[in-house]
């Protein structure tokens, strides 16, 4: 493991009751106490200057514990959603990283250790995580979170000290999931949720409803998705009777039974009627969200298996010889693993002859298995799911549940400092992220008992839809929360993908995170941010725009600035003029006479114009809210 240098760290764990247990550490300390009558002890030591490897033993009278291998360093905990958890070796083929075969092979560092939190959401909090400390190395780094691994190896690097990374992060999460419920009480907006969440006996109706059925081992790898069996491969066959299954309509979405979503399997199946049987026919579905194995007459003709195919599209030769003239039957079976399960269509079987069939419409459906707090469990074809509770509580975007299982059990740990990089999945609530985000910053530092630097990624351009989902009113949140002391923001407006959500240049971001812990906490004398927004003068019928952190200067990356707009008092934004005055940017528009309000990069899809000569880019903002 690493531990945090030259700071007073807790040592705890669980004895027999009232049992004198003595800790000692190669570093020089010896402390002796004695468990409490649950058997809980608790100690505090002090620890020295960077290095080691050092020991430490935990012993009473008939046993003993040895950690070996403890180096003293700097450590930080890494938490957000999929574009923290993405890891070095990418989510291929669609999410991958920027020279990570490289970064991988390079990946040669001792001292640089990771701590993965497994996935567990709780209904309350709990003080045991499960995880373990692995050292950086071409063997194992492709699975560290890539944007942590980056930050760890610049601070590593500059600093030449042991580094340790908690990392704790769930793809598609929200932040209330990240918070405590007695910090979410203060703010009044998840009250509903968390009451239902504290309800015991809808708990016990899904403990008890899950006993029936077989529980398996949720799959972690595309190879475990694709090989997945619920012995449940009767439902291809032509013959299969579906009579007793519910209808759906598809394209659309499958996550649903009754008021509550799901997360699972589901069949479906249809039958379609062609009479030509002489060409092959191709199989169009558009995108399934998640994953798919597709037959036609008992016989597998492809499908998606894994968590990243969730935006690709289908398309399948049914070979001739599987058809016949007349009826012939479809059967998918869909998998959801996590957020939306859809079919996104269109769906159609056509052939080189000119030939389409719609299989829009109506199917027939039976969820044949479910996943339930990270665990599977599979159904029957035949089985009655008439008694099934609703399980909607329980996932992992419901408020708290994430703070429980995967941020509690550490706040123990003492760290430096954290770095998050989240807010994608709390786009088209940025008034309740106004308030939100700060909340859960100030919840972690209570939590730990110190203020300790708190760095964060401002989420990047993507076309998110539909349109009202304005991902720069959130962006515009984040940079206002810049007003929290001892916090820094990485830009991303220059590393972003508008078609892909998980940018690959990880490496920058990283990079960035490094540079403002360097700066603010290391003592490195460098700029680590982009020009950030602090006001503007009327000058006539201009605004003079200026900033902090202009470093060496402003500088525009095209021949002109684009992206600037200003309004009137009737907050009707045009396009602005704009170009770069000193350390300030001057707009104008001859369409806004008197302008009263500016603002940058103010659309989902915006791209970086504005930066300053250390390369870093301008945040997003508006003056709409000053």
């Amino acid at each position: 493991m690493v531990l945090q240098q030259q700071t007073e760290i807790s040592v705890w764990g669980e004895s027999e009751p009232n049992q004198q247990v003595t800790i000692s550490v190669s570093w020089g300390q010896q402390i002796t106490t004695e468990s409490d009558s649950q058997g809980r002890w608790e100690i505090e030591m002090q620890t020295p200057g960077a290095g080691g490897p050092h020991s430490i033993n935990i012993s009473t009278e008939d046993s003993t514990i040895v950690i070996d291998d403890v180096l003293i360093g700097e450590v930080w905990l890494a938490s957000g959603q999929s574009n923290m958890e993405m890891p070095l070796k990418g989510w291929p083929p669609r999410d991958t990283i920027l020279n990570s075969e490289r970064a991988i092979a390079e990946a040669d560092f001792p001292v640089f250790r990771m701590f993965t939190v497994e996935r567990n959401p709780s209904d309350e909090p709990v003080d045991t995580v499960a995880g373990q400390w692995v050292v950086a190395s071409p063997e194992t780094v492709g699975n560290f979170s890539a944007t942590a691994f980056f930050f760890a190896r610049r601070i590593y690097k500059e600093l030449n000290v042991p580094v340790g990374i908690i990392h704790s992060s769930w793809g598609g999460t929200i932040a209330e999931a990240w918070t405590s419920e007695d910090k979410l009480r203060t703010l009044g907006d998840f009250n509903k949720k968390l009451d239902e969440l504290k309800d015991s006996k809808i708990r016990k109706r899904a403990n008890a409803w899950f006993k029936q059925w077989l529980k398996m081992k949720l799959p972690t790898t595309d190879e475990e998705w694709q090989n997945i069996d619920f012995s449940d491969l009767d439902a291809v066959q032509s013959d299969f009777d579906d009579s007793h299954w519910k209808n759906i309509e598809l394209p659309g979405r499958f996550d649903e039974i009754g008021s509550g979503v799901f997360d699972g399997a589901v069949w479906f199946r249809k039958t379609f009627t062609i009479q030509n049987t002489d060409v092959d026919y191709l199989l169009r579905t558009g995108p399934i969200n998640d994953m798919d194995a597709t037959f036609v007459n008992g016989h597998k003709i492809g499908g998606l298996a894994g968590e990243n195919y969730w935006k690709t599209s289908r398309e399948m030769v049914i070979p001739r010889t599987i058809l016949r003239e007349g009826v012939n039957t479809i059967a998918i079976r869909a998998v959801d693993r996590r957020g939306k399960g859809a079919f996104s269509g269109p769906m159609t079987i056509s052939n080189s002859k000119g030939d389409t069939i719609s299989i829009e419409g109506t199917w027939k459906c039976n969820l044949i298995a479910e996943i339930f707090m990270e665990e599977l469990f599979a159904y029957n074809l035949n089985a009655d799911l008439s008694e099934r509770p609703d399980l909607v509580e329980f996932h992992s975007n419901v408020p708290t549940v994430l703070y429980n299982g995967m941020v509690a059990p550490i706040t123990n740990y003492k760290i430096k400092g954290a770095i998050w990089y989240q807010g994608e999945s709390n786009v088209g609530r940025d008034e309740q992220y106004r308030k939100l985000f700060p909340a859960l910053i100030e919840d972690w530092r209570n939590k730990w008992g110190y203020d300790f630097p708190f760095y964060f990624v401002q989420i990047a351009p993507y076309n998110y839809t539909p349109d009202e989902r304005l991902s720069h009113k959130l962006r515009d949140v984040q940079r206002r929360t810049l007003k929290i002391k001892n916090t820094g923001m990485v830009v991303t407006l220059d590393i972003g993908n508008p078609a892909n959500i998980h940018p690959a240049n990880k490496q920058e971001v990283g990079d960035r995170l490094a540079g403002l812990a360097l700066v603010n906490d290391y003592g490195k004398n460098r700029i680590a941010s982009g020009p950030l927004y602090s006001g503007f003068e009327k000058s006539g019928n201009k605004l003079m725009v200026e900033f902090d952190y202009v470093g060496g200067g402003l500088i525009a990356l095209e021949k002109e600035l684009l992206g600037f707009e200003i309004a009137g008092t009737d907050k009707n934004f045009f396009a602005a003029l704009a170009r770069i005055v000193g350390e300030r940017v001057e707009v104008s528009s001859p369409f806004v006479p008197s302008p009263e309000f500016v603002r940058y990069a103010w659309k989902n899809t915006s791209k970086a114009s504005l930066f300053n000569k250390e390369g870093l880019p301008a945040s997003t903002f508006t003056s709409e809210n000053d």
